[in-house]
């Protein structure tokens, strides 16, 4: 296709023709809405009363740099730089998984069980989202997040400092500290932690394998369990009597997740679907 003229309607078409053999039609629409909200900020009824609105040469630009980098399957998150969490903007980079849907429910079944003054560490932060979100929704808490990553230090950091937010922030190797006292005793320990084995990778799709950090994403074979395994040995020495563990899991894993929180003595083990109706966290109590 040709390149577009400098109306927002002829930017639009040109998204659309060149990514109609990348991306099913509602995929692309949402991405296209999210970058001209994000570039422009023109909403998903402006686009529409708005068609004939000129865009400038570099306007112009970063629609066609957009739309090269969409056909290399780089993700749209990396693209902006920037992605929508639980109402939150996040800046994201390589060294930062992209926060997803599922991690939201995980936020809000937190919010929803726990209130008050409470403490809670995130281990394996990231972006910082998951910290972030909750205190940011409840601003009683004293919230904690750690990452082995200096590089998704820097980026929860600046999260943190974006969205108006006090949390402490820590360095923390949880597999090589997993039986350490943590600064204070906690209410509640949260994680998403690497839990693709290294075998699902031929399934998984070029935008998720070629941008994300596999330090967050995989482990190895033959230790699929491995993070859980640690980070409850973690929560049997720094979380309080009655104190709740939360984990995001691969829905393949849920029922030995499960069985070796309640072989380690956690009560009132739960598996929680998500909205597609796949296992997608484990809760418990100590």
């Amino acid at each position: 296709m040709k390149m577009p003229n400098n109306t927002v309607s002829s930017a639009l078409a040109y998204f659309k023709d060149e990514l109609k053999s990348f991306f099913d039609a509602s995929e692309i629409t949402q991405m296209m809405q999210i970058t001209f909200q994000y570039y422009f900020g023109l909403s998903k009824m402006d686009l529409i009363l708005n068609a004939e609105k000129q865009l400038s040469e570099s306007e112009l630009l970063k629609v066609i740099f957009t739309v090269k980098d969409l056909k290399n399957k780089k993700p749209l998150a990396y693209i902006l730089g920037e992605w929508e969490f639980f109402g939150l903007k996040f800046r994201v980079n390589e060294h930062t998984l992209i926060p997803r849907p599922e991690t939201e429910e995980l936020v809000n079944l937190i919010l929803k069980e726990n209130t008050g003054n409470l403490t809670v560490l995130d281990i394996g932060t990231g972006s910082g989202c998951i910290p972030i979100s909750l205190k940011q929704h409840n601003k009683n808490l004293t919230v904690f997040g750690c990452d082995v990553s200096e590089e998704a230090l820097l980026i929860a950091s600046n999260n943190a400092k974006s969205n108006n937010v006090a949390i402490e922030l820590l360095k923390y190797d949880i597999l090589k500290n997993k039986s350490n006292k943590f600064k204070e005793p906690l209410d509640v320990i949260v994680s998403n932690p690497p839990y693709i084995p290294a075998k699902e990778k031929q399934l998984m799709n070029d935008n998720v394998l070629n941008y994300e950090p596999h330090l967050a994403l995989f482990v190895e074979d033959k230790s699929p369990i491995l993070f859980y395994d640690a980070i409850s040995d973690f929560a049997l020495v720094n979380l309080k009597a009655g104190g709740k563990l939360y984990f995001e899991i691969n829905e393949n894993y849920g029922v030995e997740v499960k069985e070796l929180m309640e072989q380690k003595g956690f009560k009132n083990v739960n598996i929680v679907k998500d909205i597609n109706d796949k296992d997608r966290i484990v809760s418990c109590k100590l």
